[in-house]
């Protein structure tokens, strides 16, 4: 016996009343509802954002890596662009690792 807690006694007779079937699904739905808008939903929209985007990709385009690095696409291949990062530095990337395209002239504001 607790000091702080009654003992529960079971009445006699009184059945305890499993669950319903429908409501517990309706509660899965709902729970499943919400992680679809809240993370499934923006995550392939992103997704389908940045594959449109590197479709887009066109030669003298300025961009910036997932790395960080800003250069000018110089040419394009199946799965990799070539940009110049500097004058005769050239940098093989995949496509997947372009970040954004910049407007035009970013470069030319950054060199000052």
């Amino acid at each position: 016996m607790s000091f702080f807690i009654e003992d529960a006694m079971a009445e006699g007779g009184v059945a305890a009343a499993a669950p319903d079937l429908i409501s517990q699904l309706m509660v899965f739905g709902g729970i499943f509802l919400i992680f679809y808008l809240l993370f499934i939903r923006p995550q392939n929209k992103k997704m389908k954002e940045h594959k449109a985007m590197v479709d887009a990709l066109a030669k003298g385009d300025e961009v910036v890596t997932n790395g960080g690095v800003l250069g000018k696409v110089v040419s394009l291949h199946d799965s990799f662009v070539t940009i110049e990062v500097a004058t005769d530095v050239k940098l093989n990337v995949q496509r997947s690792a372009i970040g954004t395209i910049q407007p035009k002239g970013t470069i030319k504001s950054i060199k000052n």
